[in-house]
């Protein structure tokens, strides 16, 4: 039997410095002696919620969850808008090319179905569609219906096969162009979906630009004018 310490709280050979309501606590000699014991704290933590380990590290660990996912958000907010910036550059506005109005024609010789070269200045007056962007069949329909006897129309495709004349009428030509020389003349490239038109007079000046073939309205009295 041990002897109690210097302020009575317990006996010298239990554990000293604990709350005095705990009682004599004795460390056993042989750790077995406590089997009955640790059976039962065992079979309490079972019946728990979890163990208290679990419980104990699952705070701190969903706490470092959210603040890498907290900084992954970040990072993806700050370098996304710049990646897309890169990868998609704005498209520059489309300018329509006025200022050809008034310009000569340069000599191109483009080809026909048969690759025989044809000199595009020949076919002057005529109003020129280019269908590299569409084939756009009604607006080439609607200027055909409206071009006025000797005025050419010709349409012009990128490549070096041209298609079969939409018509048969005589004044129709359906060219290619292989070497881009006229998309280059207008300095805008080809846009799907877009048919893109030259009206040239016969002293191979050019009267007006079409950018967007649209409704034969907005170019009739210009395309009258060049049979003049």
């Amino acid at each position: 039997m041990g002897k109690p310490d210097a302020e009575g709280h317990g006996p010298a050979d239990g554990l000293p410095g604990l709350p005095p309501e705990w009682g004599r606590v004795v460390v056993p000699d042989d750790a077995s002696a406590l089997a009955a014991e640790a059976a039962q704290i065992r079979r309490e933590l079972r019946r728990a919620d979890g163990p208290p380990r679990s419980r104990a590290l699952g705070l701190p660990l969903l706490v470092l969850l959210v603040a890498v996912l907290t900084t992954l958000t970040g990072l993806v907010a700050v370098t996304w808008p710049r990646a897309s910036r890169s990868d998609r550059p704005t498209p520059a506005p489309y300018s329509p090319p006025a200022t050809l109005a008034g310009r000569a024609l340069p000599a191109l010789d483009l080809v026909d179905a048969s690759q025989a070269p044809v000199p595009l200045r020949g076919l002057l007056p005529a109003m020129i569609i280019l269908l590299d962007g569409c084939p756009c069949p009604d607006r080439v329909g609607d200027a055909l219906a409206a071009a006025p006897a000797g005025v050419s129309v010709v349409t012009v495709s990128g490549g070096r096969t041209a298609p079969a004349p939409p018509t048969n009428r005589p004044q129709v030509r359906a060219l290619a162009d292989p070497a881009g020389g006229l998309r280059s003349f207008l300095g805008q490239p080809a846009r799907p979906g877009v048919a893109t038109a030259l009206l040239v007079d016969r002293a191979g000046t050019v009267t007006l630009v079409l950018p967007d073939l649209g409704s034969v309205d907005t170019y009739r009295g210009e395309l009258t004018a060049l049979g003049s």
